[in-house]
């Protein structure tokens, strides 16, 4: 990803923010996609039980903070939008945690390759 210290800020975070909508956006719908596919068949039984559905109103009450503290996090961002897609988080709750995390992420990133851009320039130039 070092081609995105090349370029204006401004470029680097919308490029950044596009990446991580993707990613995110793409984890959660793969945890769906098992969940389902998980449910028809012998696992199914393992996956789903009386205690879904509590599971289910929770992560749609609480869910979205988690999915967007999430991006402030390494290596929990995976399981937490894949556990979302798999618990099937309502859309209209996980899409607004996810802009906002995903915001919340190439505001960090950009701005964080910006300063280490800077410093090292500074340290070569002395």
């Amino acid at each position: 990803m070092a081609w995105v210290n090349e370029l204006p800020v401004a470029a680097a975070f919308a490029a950044l923010f596009a990446i991580v909508m993707l990613r995110a956006n793409a984890t959660y719908w793969i945890g769906r996609g098992l969940r389902a596919g998980a449910a028809h068949s012998r696992l199914g039984v393992g996956f789903v039980g009386r205690s879904t559905p509590r599971a289910e109103r929770l992560v749609a009450s609480w869910g979205p903070g988690a999915v967007t503290l999430s991006f402030l996090t390494i290596g929990l961002q995976t399981a937490i939008n894949a556990g979302a897609g798999a618990v099937r988080m309502p859309m209209h709750r996980y899409l607004p945690a996810v802009v906002l995390g995903s915001l919340i992420w190439a505001t960090i990133y950009s701005a964080l390759g910006t300063a280490l851009l800077i410093g090292a320039q500074h340290l070569l130039a002395a």
